[in-house]
């Protein structure tokens, strides 16, 4: 079993920046690959991006250029840093860590960016 908690979100104005950070714990020694995903209103989750272990990132076009994952291996923790934020990018942010055979989510995390 592994756990995911999250933090760092909150409200902020449109243009302004957030860093969001995701802690697992329990049975980490077969984390691999750890991201971020998030839930506008009334849409599904989508991926936002991920990072392995050995450091393959992976970013939604939507906010490439704008954000920025990595992660602390020795404190596993993953985390986003999300600039120039826009209102479109209000959602619920989830971190995701997948280990086979099933996928580890954390409670999510509230960011609504103002106009």
């Amino acid at each position: 079993q592994v756990q995911l908690v999250e933090s760092g979100g909150g409200l902020v104005q449109s243009g302004g920046s957030l860093r969001l950070s995701c802690a697992a714990s329990g049975n980490t020694l077969r984390l691999n690959v750890m991201g971020w995903y998030r839930r506008a209103p009334g849409k599904q989750r989508v991926l936002v991006a991920t990072i392995s272990r050995d450091g393959v990132i992976n970013y939604a076009d939507s906010v490439k250029g704008r954000f920025t994952i990595s992660r602390d291996d020795a404190k596993n923790t993953v985390y986003l840093q999300m600039n120039s934020l826009k209102p479109e990018d209000t959602a619920v942010y989830y971190c995701n860590a997948p280990i086979w055979p099933r996928d580890y989510w954390g409670q999510g995390t509230q960011v609504t960016v103002s106009s």
